[in-house]
């Protein structure tokens, strides 16, 4: 078996920017693939079930994350772990992570499954679903919670592949999954009239494909990134070096879900027209935040795999190309936006209600959406050199908890929907900037030459 993978970037000689591009646009392009086809299930529901079926499933978007998002940020400390170990050569701690990390989705999927349906129809009843929606929203989060350990497993097993580089091989397999999902929509929605259960099946059948194409790819790496099921084991010293970088950015994902649910239900107290076009302009925006993502993602392994290499010299050119990239693509997405907005919000739905409502978000987000790139950048810096607890700190008190304080003080005193939405590009710019200052105050701290050991 080879140590190294032929499927790398080499992030730690050369020139920076260019491959930072080359990292994140296969990832930016595989996040706009998965969002596309989870428009299509939006899509679908809108024109040929209803607006009540497109509230349903819009507005479950804040409660899966709440249920998931711990999870989900624990793959990024796996992705930390394992850049900084390969980047530095320790071949046989980076096979000890890959097993365990795939155990962990595994427990972790079924976990959620029992937890998903234990509070999926009373955390609906918080958030104050109308009685119109809720029975579908129940219908559509038990089906898809039952295809929960396929979702862990693909995101645990893209964030090994992504730690060496390895941005296109998720791509392909999401393509792959997200034509199932499209396929299996039209069947079982318009030709079986099955709703939004059948939006929840295709979705289901589309993750079980990527994360079994995800698997069968670590099965036959020849390189330390190899998967052999048999060792599969919840190694306790292993979970403990990527829990440290990725407990911390899951419990944030998680507060950051707990903001949106409390924003969701005021949301809701507007009524299922502003419900169906809040959902159908968070879908658009979510192409924006994907791509921006992206970016987030490469600054935590390109910083992580320099870090392991002790190229510390490295690490301000990385951070301001990240930063440059996240608010070019930012602005791209603005103008995009700008131009097709109202024709791209047609497509989710042919009720001139429900298009005059998502304008409302879409035009507030588009003036600004740029400075939640920055933050979340801001904050990839930080945790690809090991902090964890720092940045999620610094995004409690910045995002979440401002954006709490803002929804009981100003929007309390002026219920206005627009005035709900300001409260989110506040809570970016304030926290970007307090990130930006902590990445330098912890740069400061490591040696000034290159090759020489960290101590912490």
């Amino acid at each position: 078996m080879n140590s190294k993978s032929t499927h790398e970037i080499d992030m730690l000689n050369g020139s920076i920017l260019p491959k930072i591009l080359l990292f994140a646009l296969p990832l930016a392009l595989s996040g706009v693939l998965q969002l596309l086809f989870n428009a299509a299930d939006v899509i679908v529901l809108g024109r040929y079930v209803g607006s009540d079926a497109l509230a349903a499933v819009s507005s479950t978007g804040s409660l899966t994350g709440l249920l998931t998002n711990l999870f989900i940020g624990i793959s990024v400390g796996v992705n930390v772990v394992v850049a900084t170990n390969y980047a530095s050569g320790k071949y046989n701690e980076v096979s000890k992570v890959v097993h365990t990390s795939i155990a962990v989705a595994l427990v972790s999927g079924f976990f959620l499954i029992a937890l998903g349906w234990l509070f999926a129809e009373p955390m609906l009843k918080l958030m104050g679903s109308p009685e119109n929606v809720l029975p579908l929203s129940v219908r559509y989060l038990k089906i898809y919670f039952a295809g929960m350990p396929f979702i862990m497993l693909y995101n645990f097993g893209s964030a090994v592949l992504r730690s060496i580089g390895d941005t296109k091989r998720p791509l392909y397999y999401l393509f792959i999954a997200g034509v199932v999902n499209v396929c299996l929509n039209l069947f079982f929605v318009i030709k079986l009239n099955m709703g939004v259960a059948g939006v929840a099946i295709a979705t289901v059948a589309s993750h079980c494909v990527s994360s079994l194409l995800i698997l069968r790819a670590l099965i036959k790496e020849d390189s330390c990134l190899k998967l052999n099921p048999r060792k599969l084991n919840l190694d306790i010293k292993t979970i403990k070096k990527f829990a440290q970088v990725g407990i911390p950015a899951g419990l944030q994902s998680v507060l950051f879900a707990v903001s949106n649910v409390l924003i969701q239900s005021s949301v809701n107290s507007f009524g299922s027209i502003v419900m169906a076009g809040n959902g159908a302009s968070a879908s658009l925006e979510g192409f924006q935040y994907t791509a921006m993502h992206s970016v987030y993602t490469a600054a935590i392994t390109f910083i992580g795999q320099n870090v392991g290499a002790k190229k510390y010299s490295r690490l301000n050119k990385i951070a301001f190309s990240s930063l440059a990239c996240v608010t070019i693509v930012g602005f791209v997405f603005q103008g995009i936006f700008a131009v097709f907005g109202r024709n791209l919000l047609w497509l989710y739905t042919t009720d001139p209600e429900v298009v005059t409502a998502a304008l409302v978000r879409l035009t507030i987000f588009m003036l600004s959406y740029w400075t939640c790139g920055l933050m979340d950048v801001s904050s990839g810096l930080m945790r690809g050199m090991g902090y964890g607890t720092l940045p999620t700190v610094v995004s409690l008190i910045g995002a979440v908890g401002l954006r709490i304080v803002w929804l009981y003080t100003v929007f309390a005193a002026v219920h206005d929907y627009r005035i709900l939405l300001i409260g989110y590009p506040i809570s970016w710019t304030l926290t970007f900037a307090a990130h930006l200052i902590c990445y330098f105050k912890a740069k400061a701290k490591l040696p000034k030459e290159d090759g020489v050991a960290m101590y912490y």
